[in-house]
């Protein structure tokens, strides 16, 4: 693992980042994380806590003449999201992530990288660590949770943080500054299993939709990439022309991930196999065609499959409602900014299915900067699924940051990057949750911006950071903390 990260700079950080890939830190999962960072805090003689989920705060000393300065907050996420390559034997819950070294990027072995958002607690590490740095009272801040639930910022109480200005080290475009999130929801349907035998006389084949490239739901919601679910549904409800009865339907991991793979089991009248594979070839090379510029790896396969749930199938009037839902459920962008170019104000993303054993649940997720819109577009949703007889409910979600130009933080972020890089750093919103939003409420008045090293891929195995952006922004930052008086 080591040899991935011989020789990128800055050290520290990369040598920190290679020591937490060695640590399950699944969203939900980070006890033994927390603990790591509250110990090493603690080893370099600094006063650190946990609280009673989780979170970390460590607080370090301003260096020499710098006392009066007020105090700062680097912030960052504890967990990553835990995705991997169909087939791969990894276990998060106790192999190392495999560093992979490509050149310019940095990647992993068939899974998720961790840099969202490893690489924030690896830069406070680094921070925490080098006793040579110019700085003002800095606090640190680890959260838990936030890929799946936000559960750590949304647990923080009055007085665990200090500080009343805060960077926020969970961007992915170097050069950027973010000043403004979307918030969001999750929107669930379920069913009830209704189920009765397998028709006499069929076979069970199991339907696989595969190679998509998926991505994070909102920093990639524009960029018409397939929907594993999406497509599976065309696919079932093309095949029940053939008589088909499905079994089983599963596809998705996360709520915030466009799903890359699905598959589903169905029973088909043995004398319309041949005339059911057929027309899933068919409908296969059809999507591949409409997706060809994004999506030139989709496969829709199929074969043979072991008798699921014992030869049982959903009543013809579920799988109805059910294959109708989905065909109906809204994915993708709903509306575009009329303030702000090319930022994706609302959307919507079908996640998750899965068959359980009693119930069929789908997982949807709504986004928006605009706390009215996603009001809209959740009921929208829940609306679609009460017309497929699901019983639906909305999460409380989380709240939107909104941009405040006149921040000081942004304007000594912006001089600090004109100063050393010759140019004016990009300033925008994200449609995408940051725990911004919901530090803003609990510490009302805190001054914030975020930035980070350039991503790409997060959430899925494709998932890399260029090395080089992060000597950049290692640099941009440590010169930040210089000028705050």
């Amino acid at each position: 693992m080591s040899s991935a990260i011989d020789g990128l700079k800055p050290e520290g950080v990369w040598r920190y980042f290679a020591e937490i890939s060695r640590i399950p830190r699944c969203s939900k999962h980070e006890a033994a994380i927390s603990k790591h960072v509250l110990a090493t805090a603690r080893n370099l003689g600094l006063e650190a806590e946990a609280d009673s989920v989780g979170n970390v705060v460590a607080r370090k000393p301003a260096s020499p003449g710098k006392e009066s300065a007020r105090r700062l907050c680097l912030q960052g996420h504890l967990d990553m999201v835990c995705e991997k390559l169909a087939g791969s034997p990894h276990d998060f819950s106790k192999d190392p992530i495999e560093l992979v070294r490509r050149e310019s990027v940095l990647t992993a072995n068939g899974t998720t990288l961790g840099a969202d958002n490893g690489i924030a607690v690896a830069t406070c590490l680094a921070i925490m660590a080098d006793k040579g740095l110019e700085h003002g009272p800095l606090e640190f801040l680890f959260t838990i949770d936030e890929e799946t639930g936000l559960t750590g910022a949304n647990s923080l109480q009055p007085g665990f943080v200090e500080s009343r200005i805060l960077i926020n080290l969970d961007s992915e475009e170097e050069g950027t500054l973010y000043v403004g999130c979307a918030g969001g929801r999750d929107t669930t349907g379920s069913w009830k299993i209704a189920a009765e035998p397998a028709p006499a006389d069929s076979v069970p084949l199991r339907i696989k939709v595969q190679g998509l490239r998926g991505g994070h739901s909102g920093l990639e919601i524009d960029k018409g990439r397939g929907n594993a679910l999406k497509i599976l549904a065309r696919t079932l409800t093309l095949l029940t022309r053939n008589g088909a009865r499905l079994a089983v339907i599963q596809g998705g991991n996360k709520h915030n991930a466009i799903p890359r793979e699905a598959e589903a089991t169905v029973w088909i009248p043995r004398k319309k196999l041949e005339e059911a594979t057929a027309a899933i070839m068919e409908t296969a090379r059809t999507i591949g065609r409409e997706l060809s510029s994004v999506e030139p790896d989709l496969k829709i396969v199929s074969e043979p499959a072991q008798k699921a749930r014992r030869g049982k199938v959903l009543k013809r009037p579920l799988q109805k409602k059910l294959l109708q839902t989905l065909t109906a459920l809204p994915h993708g962008v709903i509306k575009m900014s009329a303030d702000i170019p090319e930022l994706v104000e609302t959307s919507t993303n079908l996640a998750v299915v899965r068959t359980e054993q009693k119930e069929i649940r789908v997982v949807t997720s709504q986004r928006s900067s605009v706390a009215s819109e996603i009001e809209e577009i959740s009921e929208v949703v829940r609306t679609v699924f009460e017309m497929g007889g699901a019983s639906a409910a909305s999460s409380d979600g989380y709240p939107g940051w909104k941009p405040d130009m006149d921040s000081q933080i942004l304007r000594t972020a912006r001089e600090t990057y004109q100063s050393l890089y010759g140019k004016e750093p990009e300033v925008k919103a994200i449609h995408a949750g940051l725990e911004c939003g919901i530090i803003g409420e609990k510490y009302p008045g805190m001054d914030m911006v975020s930035f980070g090293p350039t991503l790409e891929g997060v959430h899925t195995p494709d998932e890399r950071i260029y090395v080089d952006t992060v000597e950049r922004y290692w640099a941009f930052l440590l010169a930040i903390l210089k000028r705050v008086r």
